[in-house]
């Protein structure tokens, strides 16, 4: 029986962590760098955001220094000494795996392990050569340089920062499961929503 149960996951995974009908959704637009809180097909709140110093392209591999691109969810939500809040995300995702095991950037078994990872809704293996420990962070001791640099460049090592007062507002909306859409653009993400 688990075997069939295993065979059906591998070739029908549903990766798509869209919101259902009344459930708070992020969507987060990374030409604009915002982050969009949205319910309903409504936009609630705008943040804006810092993200990868790696560049546009989406996260392929550990120390890239670049933010992922797909359908996620917010596995945790903790204090964090250095970002004042850190928002976990389910990074890597089943579309990040099977991309990278058709490019030989991972292996069978540590694909296996981010396959069991998402059948028994635990957080996937964060020491793949895909990276991990992605999230939605504060700054952290707000010093002025700091708000500075966050205000004109993307300073981080992949994940999504925000200013403290705004994530401690932003964990207001959220909770463990809400899910987390990273896009290149607004059209982008309108066109998945509405083909």
């Amino acid at each position: 029986m688990f075997r069939l149960l295993f065979i059906a996951l591998l070739f029908h995974l549903p990766t798509s962590a869209m919101a259902t009908s009344g459930e708070i959704e992020l969507v987060i637009v990374r030409s604009e760098n915002k982050l969009l809180v949205r319910k309903d097909d409504k936009t609630l709140r705008s943040f804006k955001v810092a993200l990868g110093s790696g560049g546009r392209q989406p996260k392929v591999q550990e120390g890239d220094r670049r933010t992922p691109k797909g359908h996620y969810r917010i596995r945790d939500i903790r204090s964090s000494e250095r970002f004042y809040l850190f928002m976990h995300l389910d990074y890597p995702n089943m579309d990040d795996a099977k991309q990278a095991l058709k490019e030989g950037r991972i292996t069978r078994k540590e694909y296996r392990q981010i396959l069991a990872a998402f059948i028994y809704n635990e957080t996937p293996p964060q020491n793949t050569p895909l990276g991990g420990q992605i999230g939605i962070h504060g700054i952290g001791d707000e010093t002025p340089d700091k708000l500075d640099i966050h205000e004109v460049s993307n300073w981080t090592q992949g994940c999504i920062a925000m200013r403290n007062s705004e994530v401690r507002e932003l964990a207001m909306w959220v909770e463990k499961g809400t899910p987390v859409i990273i896009v290149d653009s607004l059209d982008s993400f309108k066109a998945a929503v509405n083909p």
